[in-house]
């Protein structure tokens, strides 16, 4: 039998690696005679820089970044073995975990340390970048990265305006004669599963302004000025379009990326399978086995473990997955191409035993073993 693996993290207990390795782990003790090829899977969002950087082999580099906050902070991305790819999640230097809930404020926290995670990745060698914008504390229409990245967003006086959302207040002059000149040679798959425009009712500002420590007068505030900030940036790149589905993600850096970058905004799942070529391997398999930490009526909604059974079902393999848990709704998944789901919970326990790593990789091993067992039967 020849199976690949391609599983989601279960948060807060195994890894996507992890729980591959787990399966793998259980089929092999069901029948040792088994292939079995793990692959990296993630959504785009938090863990794709680990999932697809050590599942394709590559490198975790460390580099000393602005916070969200203007603090240093230590962010974590990853170069694939080419050499050429790097794989970053902006949240690693501008996420909304990094500050706690009564210092969140979007007038002052900036997009700068995302820049600087990138010139670091240019500077060895990196021209492709895959790039997961979720999570984001910011509301600056990514003009802090801009900043980073060589870009001039000027006051009247000609100074770089200040960090975060307050800086649009005061711009006026936007140049590019400074941006390193190896960003023309650099491509940005964007994973971006939202659809809001720059501005308006569906904007950043107006949406995901209050989870950030926006109130309702400097929600106002920031639309006005991120309108002024497209306004500018369309008298110098046609291209610029604040009404973009995608354009208001991570407060306004898809607008950034897709005006001043040579960037597509792409669903996570699909950028990543595409990256790891996971249909390669499903093409030749008998088995293909999928999973996340909780199969539910979302999981049908364009996440991973159903972006695998598409491919698998294209090739008309069967699809079995394994979750933590799973709810009443996930049987909705059962018509998207997953032919049979598992809880790999084995018996009464607390949600902190379950979800103990330790626990966690063994519940999967032996759920495994046994469905396993049975599938050889047929």
């Amino acid at each position: 039998m020849k199976a690949v693996i391609a599983i989601d993290s279960l948060k807060g207990s195994l890894s996507s690696l992890e729980a591959g390795d787990a399966i793998r782990t259980g089929i092999l003790q069901a029948d040792s005679s088994a292939q079995v090829q793990v692959r990296p899977l993630a959504d785009g969002g938090e863990g794709t820089v680990e999932a697809l950087t050590l599942g394709m082999g590559g490198t975790i580099q460390q580099v000393d970044v602005t916070g969200p906050l203007g603090e240093r902070v230590n962010a974590a991305y990853g170069i694939l073995q080419d050499g050429q790819t790097a794989i970053i999640e902006m949240s690693a230097a501008a996420g909304i975990t990094l500050i706690e809930a009564k210092d969140r404020n979007p007038m002052v926290t900036t997009t700068y340390g995302v820049g600087e995670m990138i010139r670091d990745a240019i500077a060895k060698g990196c021209r492709h970048f895959i790039v997961g914008i979720g999570g984001s504390a910011t509301n600056d229409g990514g003009i802090g990265m801009l900043q980073a990245l060589g870009y001039g967003l000027l006051d009247q006086e000609g100074r770089q305006v200040p960090f975060g959302a307050r800086g649009l207040q005061i711009l006026e002059t936007i140049t590019d004669d400074q941006v390193i000149p190896e960003l023309a040679e650099c491509s940005f798959r964007v994973a971006c599963d939202v659809t809001n425009t720059l501005c308006g009712e569906q904007g950043c500002s107006a949406i995901f302004g209050p989870q950030k420590g926006a109130d309702p007068t400097m929600i106002m505030q920031m639309d006005k000025w991120l309108a002024y900030y497209a306004a500018l940036s369309r008298e110098k790149y046609a291209k610029a379009n604040p009404n973009q589905a995608g354009a208001g993600a991570a407060g306004g850096l898809g607008f950034a990326f897709l005006t001043y970058t040579n960037a597509q905004l792409e669903s996570g799942i699909k950028i990543v399978l595409e990256e790891t070529r996971l249909e390669d391997y499903v093409k030749d398999a008998d088995l293909v086995i999928t999973g996340e930490g909780r199969l539910d009526g979302q999981t049908v909604m364009g996440k991973a473990p159903i972006g695998v059974a598409n491919i698998a079902k294209k090739y008309k393999k069967p699809v079995l997955a394994f979750a933590g848990s799973v709810t009443p709704e996930a049987k909705e998944c059962n018509g998207h191409g997953i032919d049979a789901f598992f809880p790999i919970l084995r018996g009464v326990s607390t949600l902190s035993e379950a979800m103990n790593p330790i626990n966690a990789r063994q519940n999967m091993i032996d759920t495994v073993e046994q469905v396993i067992r049975l599938y050889n039967l047929k």
